[in-house]
């Protein structure tokens, strides 16, 4: 009786080790059969999830060269091939009204890349507040046109590696579509650099006047002096916009000069996209 046991009970335990092994072949993945990656969120850097995909390419992607063109500056204008960028006026920091611009940058087309970029900031705009501050929409349309262009913009244009990372965190999801979101999302919006701008409203589809141009006026907080991360002054300056945020048409940003003297950063700007009103109509773009 014990021997047929003891049968019985290795044929059932042999029986049961070929169904496993069975089942186990037929549940086997296929490889064809697994789940891809979608491109457009994949990230082009896969150190850096912060990077958008290189598979999408914004509808004005085709204006972003590197030429390099020849450079003049004359007084408070420079001159990149036919494209001019000129201040004016200045920030009063002493003035107890923060509604009126005094200070503007006016400038005839979006730099084409880097190339052009480094060169307005360093032959001209980067010598002052207002000039600096007038930067930040024109980096944002770049990254929007050309993720790894803007991002080096970006850095040349900010203070720390913290300001940029900051910044594109927000620009990645906000200003660029991605698997999750259409051109119907209203939270995407494209249009964000542009609402910046003298002219542009959500009422007219976000077109600015010509030439573009940042006004900007002193802000309520007056300079401070800074030593703990940096040693130097912030500015804080407001650019005045024509309807984007509605009655939040002063946009605070913050400018940074090292005690040492040299070219100005931007120390912290994130009213530069914060979400604006969205657009009624078709947006054009930007030249």
């Amino acid at each position: 009786m014990k021997k047929e046991f003891l049968t019985k009970s290795a044929t059932y335990l042999m029986a049961g080790l070929a169904f496993t092994l069975f089942t186990a072949g037929m549940c086997e993945s296929d490889p064809k059969d697994e789940p891809k990656d979608d491109p457009i969120d994949t990230p082009s850097n896969p150190s850096n999830p912060s990077t958008p995909s290189t598979t999408y390419k914004d509808k004005w992607f085709g204006l972003v060269n590197e030429d390099k063109k020849s450079v003049n500056v004359d007084g408070n204008t420079l001159t990149y091939g036919n494209h001019t960028y000129t201040v004016k006026g200045e920030i009063n920091y002493d003035a107890t009204e923060h509604k009126t611009p005094t200070a503007w940058v006016e400038f005839t087309n979006i730099p084409s890349g880097y190339t052009e970029f480094k060169a307005v900031y360093e032959g001209l705009l980067g010598k002052s507040v207002p000039g600096t501050a007038a930067m930040i929409p024109m980096a944002e349309e770049i990254y929007a046109r050309d993720f790894t262009t803007g991002e080096k913009c970006f850095k040349l244009l900010c203070n720390s590696d913290a300001t940029v990372s900051g910044i594109l965190r927000i620009l990645k999801t906000k200003i660029v579509l991605s698997k999750y979101s259409d051109e119907n999302d209203q939270y995407i919006q494209r249009y964000l650099p542009a609402a910046l701008l003298q002219g542009a409203t959500y009422t007219n589809a976000y077109a600015p006047d010509e030439p573009y141009t940042v006004a900007m006026c002193s802000h309520v907080t007056p300079p401070q002096e800074v030593s703990i991360t940096a040693d130097g002054t912030v500015y804080y300056i407001y650019i005045l916009t024509s309807g984007g945020w509605g009655e939040s048409f002063q946009r605070g940003m913050e400018i940074y000069q090292n005690w040492d003297g040299g070219l100005y950063k931007v120390w912290n700007c994130p009213n530069a996209y914060y979400q604006c009103r969205n657009i009624r109509g078709t947006w054009a773009g930007l030249k």
